[in-house]
């Protein structure tokens, strides 16, 4: 082990050996918290002698879950086999596998991703007869996630009398949860809460787990919000072993719900605990290291740290001024094509460098350039693998044989491949389980024997029924690929796509063997992959999990994204107020803080050169606006970054209103009124982000479609003034006509 050690600094070692008793290490970007997490229970098991399935080391990503059981296990071999190292949610879902039942649910159920709460919420919503122009879904579903994360149970959540929404809220979260359980389903903060409850009310359980896990460790600890700080407190309570391992300076997710205060105050609930902090960087060169820690350096609530790193010092940093967004992109093509020529100094892959932006939207001007250049690039957190139609169809089948409750997962593939069963049919299906106390499955299995359907929807209906009933049958023998393919063959779900023969039909059959490809590997390494485990696996996937470095690409992502990458060569583009800082998040110290936190988790990706864009012009629907450079760009000195001179442009620089969104005169037709004539095919993927600042950021149009948070969903009439006083004339559906200051409306554009 001393030969082990060496591998670490001292100050490492030290956070290594610290192993009784609560320990806080602030671990800076770069610092190599990850090897240290990994020596430290290599170091339990073979130097303390601690049994591996006595240790619990938690993150945020399976991707990081793995790298550290990876790294253990190349220190240790076969000894580290059995070390618990698992997501919250991952760790969560296997406790409640096994003790689930005093809760109300059976030990199959299911686990509903982000799309599958908001289909399950907008089906309670319509039940109850709420307005989404009022009460916008998004909204009520974001506020549900925000009291699981706070720990708070519908019976214990108290609306305000005077405040209509809270009061929606608590009847839409009532009954949301009443289906849950009525379908054996949960969401991902239903995972936290009911451990904690579980917990709480049987303390034998509780025990049990106090006695497994004797050491905790807790990795990315800024990011814990305050159920799952619950849950560790109460598992650590009894021997307080718990070492947590994070920094402050990167806790960029309280918009999920992350308390940076987690890590501030950890002295507070734990006040013998031992500090120590972790400041050597290993991954940047001295300059960018120093413009991150001096930009940083103007946060308030910080646990104040100077990283310093033994890296040459490396180029300074790079900011570029675009005429527009188009320029701006031009300028990051040519200096990947610069850096990427066979001619250049030192030619580097196109696996080497990483553009990262904001917002979504801000990916389409540098897409566009990067196309027209021939140049491969991959976006990351982009529409998930497992968030693809084809594939949630498979998974639906999958979670309905393990589950047949599972109402919502019925009625996505009763009738798909078409089979003749109709909405209406459904319909009264659902009617009549309603009617019987009955879950979906279960009431339409007893519809057919009362006959209360018609004879042609009857048939149908048990020739569903036969089907599915042969898969569960068919899961008790077969291993997970072979039920699939089975199911895929048996239903018709490939032939369909074959007979169909478009391109389209091609990538989704090809996703779909990817599908059973992954099922087959987990098979040929010898893991036990039951229908559960497998469902629980896809289920609690992140956007991090999903991305390879595979083949020689440029990587596009958001800031948040980034989170745990590292890349040679970094370009950040819209370094401008209103985008970094987003506009959103207003000016609020708090807001302002996370938001320079973000930039810095951009800065700190960047091992050897970092460039910096902005542009003094920039395109939101259809108007051109002049924007203010990034405060963040003043926090960093001069003689630290270098401006790159713009060249002529030999064109004309004039353009047509293009942006985020294009034609929008097909809104407004000036001799009929507004019409509704769509432009999706127009939309970037990101229109869920664009909200009207206080500040009027985006100008309105006559014919945008808006909502406000009081009067719903309406059209703008018309416009009047510019920037801070611009007024519009708005007509409402459920109050008519209504003028408004812009600046102060807090308007959503639908369209």
């Amino acid at each position: 082990m001393i030969s082990l050690l060496n591998d670490l600094n001292p100050v490492q070692q030290k956070a290594v050996l610290e192993t009784e008793g609560p320990l806080l290490v602030f671990a800076g970007a770069g610092s190599g918290k990850t090897r240290v997490l990994t020596y430290r229970i290599a170091y339990l098991i073979q130097e303390k002698g601690i049994a591996p399935w006595n240790i619990l080391a938690v993150t945020f990503t399976n991707k990081a879950a793995d790298e550290m059981k990876e790294r253990v296990e190349r220190l240790l071999g076969k000894s580290a086999k059995g070390t618990w190292v698992s997501t919250f949610h991952s760790a969560c879902a296997r406790i409640l596998r096994r003790h689930i039942e005093p809760l109300g649910f059976q030990r199959n159920f299911v686990i509903y991703d982000e799309q599958d709460q908001e289909r399950h919420l907008k089906t309670v919503m319509k039940e109850l007869d709420v307005d989404f122009r009022m009460f916008n879904p998004r909204a009520i579903q974001s506020s549900i996630d925000q009291l699981k994360n706070e720990g708070i149970t519908p019976d214990q959540y108290h609306p305000s009398q005077f405040n209509i929404f809270q009061k929606r809220l608590a009847l839409v979260y009532q009954r949301y949860q009443e289906d849950l359980q009525r379908n054996n389903a949960l969401d991902f903060g239903d995972l936290l809460t009911f451990v904690a409850i579980l917990f709480r009310r049987n303390p034998e359980i509780l025990k049990s787990y106090q006695e497994l896990c004797r050491y905790v460790m807790v990795d990315e600890f800024q990011d814990t919000n305050l159920i799952q700080y619950h849950l560790i407190r109460q598992i650590v309570d009894a021997h307080r072993n718990i070492c947590v391992v994070g920094d402050d300076d990167q806790s960029i997710y309280r918009w999920r719900g992350a308390q940076v205060g987690n890590i501030l105050n950890f002295g507070k609930d734990f006040p013998e605990a031992r500090i120590i902090t972790l400041e050597q960087n290993y991954r940047s060169t001295q300059n960018i290291l120093q413009a991150a820690n001096l930009m940083v350096g103007n946060n308030r609530s910080r646990k104040k740290k100077v990283l310093w790193t033994e890296n040459p010092e490396g180029e300074i940093l790079t900011h570029y001024v675009g005429e527009d967004e188009t320029d701006e992109a031009r300028f990051v093509i040519q200096k990947i094509r610069e850096l990427t020529h066979p001619s250049s100094e030192s030619v580097r892959p196109y696996r080497e460098i990483a553009v990262f932006y904001r917002i979504n939207a801000q990916s389409r001007a540098i897409e566009d350039e990067l196309v027209k250049q021939q140049i491969p690039y991959t976006i990351v957190g982009g529409l998930k693998f497992y968030e693809r139609k084809e594939i949630k169809d498979i998974l639906a089948y999958l979670k309905l044989i393990a589950n047949p409750p599972d109402g919502l997962s019925l009625k996505r593939i009763i009738n798909v491949p078409p089979r003749g069963i109709g909405d209406k049919t459904i319909e009264k299906i659902e009617t009549f389980s309603r009617e019987k106390g009955l879950p979906l499955y279960e009431g339409m299995k007893q519809a057919v024997k009362e006959d209360w359907l018609s004879v042609a929807a009857k048939g149908r209906v048990e020739e569903f029924i036969r089907l599915i009933e042969g898969f569960r049958e068919e899961a008790m023998r077969l291993t997970l690929s072979q039920l699939t393919m089975a199911l895929l063959r048996e239903s018709e779900y490939l032939q369909k796509l074959k007979e169909e023969g478009t391109d389209e039909a091609i990538s989704r059959m090809e996703n779909i063997d990817e599908l059973v490809n992954v099922m087959m590997e987990l098979e040929r390494e010898g893991e036990a992959v039951s229908l559960d485990t497998f469902l629980d696996k896809v289920s609690l996937v992140s956007d991090v999990d999903l991305y390879e470095d595979k083949g020689n690409r440029v990587s596009l992502m958001t800031l948040h994204c980034a989170k745990g990458l590292e890349y040679p060569l970094v370009f950040i583009v819209g370094m401008e107020e209103g985008i970094l800082p987003h506009h959103r998040r207003g000016e609020e110290i708090a807001d302002l803080e996370e938001e320079r936190r973000l930039f810095y988790v951009g800065m700190t990706r960047a091992k050897e050169r970092l460039f910096l864009s902005r542009a003094e012009r920039r395109y939101t629907f259809g108007v051109g606006r002049a924007n203010l450079s990034s405060r963040f760009l003043d926090e960093i000195p001069t003689e630290l970054i270098l401006l790159e001179e713009r060249e002529e442009n030999p064109y004309d620089r004039e353009r047509p209103a293009t942006g985020l969104f294009t034609d929008w005169d097909t809104y407004f037709d000036k001799s009929n009124g507004l019409t509704d004539q769509s432009t999706e095919e127009n939309l970037s993927p990101s229109r869920e982000e664009i909200v009207l600042s206080p500040e009027g950021f985006f100008p309105l149009k006559m014919g945008m479609r808006v909502r406000h948070p009081k009067f719903g969903e309406g059209r703008v009439k018309s416009v009047e003034g510019m920037d801070e006083d611009q007024k519009a004339t708005i007509i409402f559906q459920s109050v008519g006509s209504k003028k408004l200051q812009v600046r102060n409306a807090n308007l959503e554009i639908l369209e």
